[in-house]
């Protein structure tokens, strides 16, 4: 009897360590930066900046996230689950609207599949989904074409998405290039005035009163009041260095872009509507 339960002891270990290992061999998600995503280098960068752009833009009328990730396998698990892995931690989509989706690609696996958020399975229903995996993207895959089968699907999700009510894409979108805008508006300001200030308070008094100034002003407008204590902060930090501070922040703008990063998911949920296919 003894003996018979140390063999069930060490089935049962070797079980928890068989699954453990399988667990931890599971493809890792890559970090959501860009919404199209290849580990493959099966897109050229032109490809993924024409793709990129026409998301973005898409994005930016209407509101809803399509992204596009194309991975070289996603075993041990089938697509379906990693595809569930993938926008579970992406959360593409609004928070209340659901309207994310995701074309997932597996290149090796020959795979693809389209998730379909909640909010959007009305629009793109498992059928319709299924229609173009078969009858647009597979016949491009098949000539090698990978490019053309994902361009011309997101096409046609952005125009089921485009029938669909949905409401108006926030504002909120904007607010980093209206940000930069104010802030460069603000900068030139700064140094008209803060020049003068310079020249005949010296650089420290006529740094307080140029950055005193400039909070004041984008307090008064509506800017809020952390923002208005930052740039006041920098207008005085710009004003003591001088002509040279002029510089610094035109180079930290251009590194940055005016127009800012994707700030990725937005926290859609999704529940497996959607549908796979293989070329």
């Amino acid at each position: 009897m003894l003996l018979s339960f140390k063999h069930y002891l060490l089935a049962f270990c070797l079980l928890l360590l068989v699954s453990g290992n399988l667990r931890a061999e599971l493809a890792p998600i890559p970090a959501l930066k860009t919404r199209v995503t290849d580990l493959t280098q099966t897109l050229n960068p032109e490809q993924q900046s024409q793709l990129e752009s026409k998301l973005a833009a898409f994005e930016q009328e209407k509101g809803s996230q399509i992204a596009v990730l194309i991975v070289p396998t996603t075993a041990p698990e089938a697509i379906e689950q990693f595809s569930i892995r993938v926008v579970d931690s992406w959360k593409l989509g609004r928070e209340k609207q659901d309207d994310g989706v995701l074309l997932l690609v597996a290149k090796d696996d020959r795979k693809m599949r389209i998730e379909v958020g909640y909010g959007l399975e009305g629009v793109i229903p498992d059928l319709i989904a299924k229609r173009i995996i078969s009858e647009i993207i597979t016949p491009y895959f098949k000539r090698g074409d990978f490019y053309g089968g994902i361009d011309q699907a997101t096409n046609q999700l952005m125009r089921l998405i485009s029938g669909e009510q949905l409401p108006a894409p926030q504002q909120a979108r904007s607010a980093g290039g209206r940000l930069w805008d104010m802030l460069y508006f603000v900068l030139i300001g700064a140094f008209v005035i803060g020049g003068i200030l310079r020249a005949i308070f010296g650089k420290f008094f006529g740094g307080v009163l140029n950055g005193g100034l400039i909070g004041l002003l984008i307090w008064v407008f509506g800017g809020g009041l952390i923002i208005a204590i930052v740039l006041a902060l920098l207008a005085f930090l710009l004003t003591f260095i001088g002509p040279s501070g002029l510089a610094y922040v035109g180079g930290m703008g251009g590194g940055y872009g005016r127009s800012g990063g994707w700030s990725g998911g937005g926290g859609g949920g999704f529940g497996g509507g959607g549908a796979s296919g293989s070329w």
